[in-house]
């Protein structure tokens, strides 16, 4: 046998026994230490809202759509946040609102503006920054950070973004919803540290 063919059927043997050792892993962990650590994972410190007009209350017919990702600082005292918007007509303001799903509920912190309306049309990062206690308004005023990072966990935030194209009365059409043309609830997106 050549000296090539003898080597190739050295490794076939070796692969095959490799493939068919069954014997049980060593390192395996009991339950009880598994659950330990999964009950000491990591809170939520990313959390995004993807926005739409079927979001908003009521809801709003428009092709504007778009998104806010958000990171908890290491000893959550700070959100940063970057907030994209697609198809968007006429911004003059952006918030965060304390409320559930379906229901308006009051302003506690901005995001971006009040501006002048008729903006025109708007595609790209409308706004990003920092956000902290001494920002907050609203029934959030003198609160702790925290109280916005429990109202986001339980599910009681979102963020939306208001249109006006300066022509009154507001026609309530897209780029026209003084009142929110997008909107979407704050969610947890996973920790990253």
């Amino acid at each position: 046998m050549r000296p090539l063919a003898m080597f190739r059927s050295v490794l076939l043997v070796a692969a095959a026994g490799t493939a068919c050792d069954r014997s049980l892993p060593t390192n395996l962990k009991p339950r009880a230490t598994l659950d330990a650590v999964a009950a000491t994972a990591p809170e939520a410190n990313n959390f995004v809202a993807h926005l739409t007009g079927s979001d908003e209350v009521p809801s709003h017919n428009t092709r504007a759509v778009g998104q806010v990702k958000f990171q908890l600082n290491e000893d959550g005292t700070e959100l940063e946040y970057r907030l994209i918007s697609a198809n968007i007509h006429n911004v003059i303001a952006s918030h965060i609102h304390i409320a559930a799903e379906g229901v308006n509920g009051p302003i506690v912190v901005f995001l971006f503006g009040t501006v002048p309306p008729g903006g025109g049309r708007f595609d790209g990062v409308l706004a990003h920054g920092t956000v902290s206690a001494t920002n907050f308004v609203g029934p959030l005023a003198g609160q702790p950070f925290s109280a916005l990072v429990d109202a986001i966990n339980a599910g009681n935030a979102y963020v939306n973004v208001h249109t006006n194209d300066g022509v009154a009365p507001p026609n309530t059409g897209p780029g026209d919803f003084p009142g929110g043309e997008i909107r979407g609830q704050i969610r947890a997106a996973g920790p990253t540290r």
